[in-house]
């Protein structure tokens, strides 16, 4: 198993940290006792040099006095110039030449280390030969002293080994400090994530003061969570309305559907008091009422699912002009006002059924007259294409204005399930004009209801006029 899969972040950095700073410690502390030994060694070189050379200036004034040595640790040789042993320190009395070394003609002295031999065994000495001129002849000087062992000594050696430990040991602890210092956010952002459900959307993680990735971590974590409550909140909305959808599509149908089985089943327990003729044409209502649910169903499926038709300039005024000519039997009389040359870009058929979905309800709620107007608005760019279908009924209440547009809504008294209808053909005229760019909304009129579509215009030049022969919007049909 691998290292980090048994150790947590904070243990794994820290045992790197420890191993880092023993090893640097480690490296430290050879190189002090590497730079104290060195100064030590140069040390003992010169004094042993110092030495040799009082005893040499001695020999050359004849003045040659005992002890030849000051301290324990250094032993001296004199030589004359046959190579004769003629003075010593005690340890090197009755010994033969402690080297055979002797400095080169350039030089007045030389320094070697010397192993054995009349040393020890098994210890080495820095010795140091140098010329002295007594008479006219040559004599020679030999000083030696113990080699300084790497070491250089007991409690040196110990002093810095303590302080090198108590280094690594410093940088460890201050590593583990710091990583828990630096993970103590994260573990505070983890715990509220535990914490956070559907039952507390709205929580955020804590934002650590420190500039670090840290903070930029959490800041993330905050922006993901507002969009995931921003999608929750989407999503909890659309299931309303998928209920609410469903509850109210289910009782319109259910309505038709217990209307024409009561039919059936007087039928079925009279039938001498009934005829096929009879019968279809009280069901055939309730017929076109299933039929025009469901194609309206069909038709808000296929908006909320962003089915467009052919985009195309199209003539807002001849496609009115056109639609008003395709209706059979209006019930109520038609007024009209329609600027030529506002053109428009979309789909003829959907304009269409929205256009129809609005006579449908002025027709359903108008007196006697119904107006529809085609303008255009001056504003930025092209400015916009202005539809207005006014009826002289009732009018709608400024506070229920926006309701009329939700599915399956009919308002009490004048707007009624009598007045017929499902309670989709807003909706969809609606969904229809934002699915173009525009919008569709009701505004305030003298009587009546007026709904005023308003979309982006576009220039009047090449804009080929409106194929009356077209088919009528299969939407409608």
């Amino acid at each position: 198993m691998r290292l980090h899969d048994r150790f947590s972040i904070t243990r794994r950095i820290t045992l790197f940290t420890g191993a880092t700073a023993v090893l640097l410690c480690a490296l430290l502390a050879m190189s002090v006792m590497m730079g104290f030994h060195r100064y030590v060694s140069d040390t003992v070189t010169r004094e042993v040099a110092v030495a040799g050379g009082r005893v040499a200036v001695e020999l050359e004034r004849g003045q040659l006095t005992y002890p030849l040595v000051e301290y324990k640790s250094r032993d001296l040789q004199v030589l004359d110039p046959s190579g004769r042993v003629v003075a010593s320190t005690t340890k090197m009395q009755g010994k033969p030449r402690m080297a055979r070394f002797v400095p080169p003609d350039t030089r007045n002295s030389t320094t070697c280390v010397v192993c054995g031999g009349d040393f020890p065994a098994a210890e080495c000495n820095i010795v140091v030969a140098q010329w002295a001129h007594r008479m006219g002849e040559r004599w020679m000087v030999y000083s030696a002293s113990p080699v300084v062992p790497p070491w250089v000594d007991t409690w040196l050696a110990g002093l810095v080994g303590a302080s090198a430990a108590a280094l690594a040991a410093a940088i460890t602890y201050v590593g583990f400090r710091n990583v828990r210092a630096s993970l103590r956010p994260v573990n505070a952002i983890r715990a509220e994530l535990d914490e956070i459900n559907g039952n507390c959307p709205g929580r955020r993680v804590p934002v650590p003061p420190t500039n670090d990735e840290i903070r930029a971590m959490a800041d993330s974590v905050n922006r993901t969570l507002s969009r995931l409550d921003g999608a929750l909140q989407q999503v909890q909305s659309a299931l309303r309305h998928q209920r609410q959808f469903v509850s109210n599509a289910s009782h319109d149908l259910r309505t038709p559907i217990a209307a024409m089985r009561a039919e059936v089943e007087d039928g079925l327990l009279a039938p001498e008091e009934t005829s096929v003729p009879e019968l279809g044409s009280v069901l055939l209502p309730s017929l076109d009422r299933l039929q025009a649910i469901v194609h309206d169903l069909l038709t808000l499926d296929r908006l909320d699912h962003g089915v467009c038709g052919e985009q195309c300039r199209l003539d807002l005024a001849e496609l009115v002009s056109a639609e008003l000519r395709n209706r059979r039997h209006p019930a109520k009389r038609v007024e009209c006002a329609l600027e030529p040359g506002v053109v428009v870009v979309g789909d003829r058929v959907g304009l269409a059924r929205l256009l129809t979905n609005l006579l449908d309800n002025a027709e359903r709620h108008a007196k006697t007259t119904i107006t529809v107007s085609v303008r255009h608005e001056p504003g930025e760019d092209h400015g916009a294409a202005v539809l207005e279908v006014v009826d002289d009924g009732p009018g709608i209440d400024r506070d229920k204005r926006e309701l009329v547009f939700d599915r399956f809504i009919r308002l009490d008294a004048a707007r009624s399930r009598d007045a017929g209808g499902a309670g989709l053909g807003l909706a969809i005229a609606r969904q229809i004009a934002e699915t173009h760019g525009g919008s569709l909304g009701i505004e305030d009129s003298p009587v009546g209801a007026r709904f005023v579509l308003r979309l982006t215009a576009v220039p009047a030049t090449a804009a080929g006029p409106a194929d009356d022969s077209l088919p009528t919007n299969p939407l409608t049909e």
